[in-house]
């Protein structure tokens, strides 16, 4: 499974941006894909998850969505209400069927994107 990840951008706070991660193959019923951001000097920390249900962490509930179109193979992440700290590195990731908050589980990668708010 090959991830691509795409759509950062810099923006003021407020704005909104979506982010895209193309996958190489379907991955409707069998592999859970998740967002995750790195920020300078920080650990990489889960963002969003989706399966056939969606998780957030609790810094952007409210504010992110995960969705997925089968079709094109493509789990999107539309950032709305965007603030500074939500400035990092963002990465999509692949992983065997039951979404996790942890980034030691998952075993595909897509390059990372960057996203910068400024206030």
């Amino acid at each position: 499974v090959q991830l691509q990840a795409y759509g950062g951008g810099l923006v003021q706070a407020g704005a909104s941006l979506r982010l895209s991660c193309a996958v190489s193959r379907r991955t409707t019923s069998t592999y859970a894909v998740g967002w995750f951001r790195q920020a300078p000097g920080k650990e990489r920390e889960f963002v969003a998850g989706i399966t056939g249900r969606v998780l957030y962490s609790d810094s952007v509930k409210g504010r992110f969505t995960i969705s997925r179109d089968n079709a094109e193979n493509t789990v999107y992440l539309q950032m709305n209400s965007l603030k500074p700290e939500d400035t990092a590195v963002y990465y999509c990731a692949a992983k065997a069927k039951i979404i996790s908050t942890l980034s030691d589980e998952y075993n595909y990668w897509g390059q990372g994107t960057q996203v910068t708010v400024s206030s």
